[in-house]
């Protein structure tokens, strides 16, 4: 049928026995004593974009195969037996289609099934590869931007719901989703709405910077309450210790909502204490993973989030590199200023790291140094020991695998 018309009327001898076996809905319709029931005859009515689809499925039903091959024809079996209860052919349906090799319109298909599917648990694993495959194809987000701008709400939920998803910082992800929204929905009331019910939740404000959590609460696509909500969530979470953020990211109850989860960030999330008296100060906390620092070998480096000090932006680097004397790699740690014209900016500085036994911050650097824009200062060999040493399982530097670093400015008078 097409809408109210009847294009035609088709007869199909089956076995009322076999369908009933096979489907909820036939099983009803045949022997549940309706009205239907008692006839020879039983009418079935669907639309006529359904019909091949629906063959097949009666052919499933005897012979448990199918002649559809390429997805869409498959997909189209898959809705047909969720429709007539054929939980059996969903599954067989959702196999054949995971089997096929997946590709970013085939995801996007899989990722368009109704959300009104009765049996969802037929479909999930086919709608979980579908999601898993987005979130490596876009894996590295800045080099698809373009792409993933052009992907339909399920899509770009996909992408930004993987915790490996590679971004500069949760601050760019944050500028991306804005971006997207106002591409796909250009009426303003339709965008705080999608926002609000969809997107926000693939936002992890915790990982974002003070400066652009300013920015969400001046934003008019976000509703007011909701702005303040994320915001404050977000900044009782940086109040946090590092151990206290650790639990509560691993307490996470859905996976599908991981806000206080940190993703793959090329400038690493730091914790920043201001203090204006006596002096312009800032304290910066950096916490680095075992695995981190070990994927620095040979001569790899790190970055933080940038920071503030005196209306200037700073950043630490943590580096593997070779010693004073080029004989071995040791840990570095480098404190450098973002590039902003010639201006000349005279810092005190100190860094300090904690370690075993006492687990307290011993400082291990000292130093002034008068930036200009570009520039950056440290020690090649922060721990004084070569690179094994500083890494090793039984390192008095990681506690619980965690590098915990401390840097602290103050601007020269």
């Amino acid at each position: 049928m097409d809408c109210s018309t009847v294009l035609r009327v088709k007869s199909i001898y089956i076995s009322s026995a076999i369908l009933a076996a096979k489907s909820l809905f036939f099983h009803k319709l045949f022997l549940n004593g309706i009205k239907e029931s008692e006839q020879r005859d039983v009418t079935v009515q669907i639309h006529a974009s359904e019909e091949e689809a629906l063959l097949d499925l009666l052919n499933f039903m005897y012979c448990n195969t199918l002649s559809a091959t390429q997805a869409t024809a498959l997909l189209d079996v898959l809705l047909v037996a969720d429709k007539f209860k054929v939980a059996s052919c969903m599954r067989y349906c959702s196999r054949l289609l995971r089997n096929i090799p997946m590709t970013c319109e085939s995801a996007l298909l899989f990722l368009d099934i109704p959300s009104n599917i009765l049996m969802a648990e037929a479909v999930q694993p086919l709608t979980d590869a579908a999601k898993h495959f987005l979130a490596v194809k876009y894996k590295e987000i800045s080099k698809f931007q373009e792409e993933v701008l052009k992907l339909p709400l399920a899509g770009i939920e996909a992408v930004l719901s993987s915790d490996d998803l590679q971004a500069a910082s949760e601050d760019t992800l944050y500028d991306l989703v804005l971006k997207w929204a106002r591409t796909h929905y250009p009426n303003l009331e339709e965008r705080k709405e999608v926002i609000a019910k969809r997107l926000v939740r693939l936002i992890r404000f915790p990982s974002m910077t003070c400066r652009k959590l300013k920015k969400v609460l001046n934003c008019n696509e976000f509703h007011p309450e909701l702005a303040s909500k994320v915001v404050l969530e977000a900044l009782f979470f940086k109040a946090e210790t590092s151990h206290r953020q650790r639990a509560i990211a691993a307490d996470e109850p859905n996976a599908a909502n991981r806000r206080f989860v940190e993703r793959v960030y090329k400038y690493r999330p730091v914790k920043v204490v201001e203090l204006e008296l006596p002096h312009q100060q800032c304290v910066v906390y950096l916490d680095l993973k075992r695995e981190e620092c070990a994927q620095l070998f040979p001569s790899g480096r790190v970055y933080s989030q940038a920071f503030h000090l005196g209306g200037q932006g700073f950043f630490l680097s943590a580096h593997c590199n070779m010693d004073q004397q080029g004989t071995y790699h040791c840990f570095g740690l480098f404190l450098g200023m973002q590039e902003k014209g010639s201006v000349s900016f005279g810092v005190d500085y100190e860094f300090a790291a904690r370690s075993k036994p006492t687990e307290e911050y011993v400082s291990k650097y000292k130093g002034n140094y008068t930036f200009t824009g570009g520039k950056a200062v440290g020690y090649r060999n922060l721990f004084g020991v070569h690179w094994q040493a500083f890494i090793e399982d039984d390192s008095n530097n990681f506690i619980n695998g965690i590098l915990h670093l401390r840097a602290e400015l103050t601007i020269r008078q």
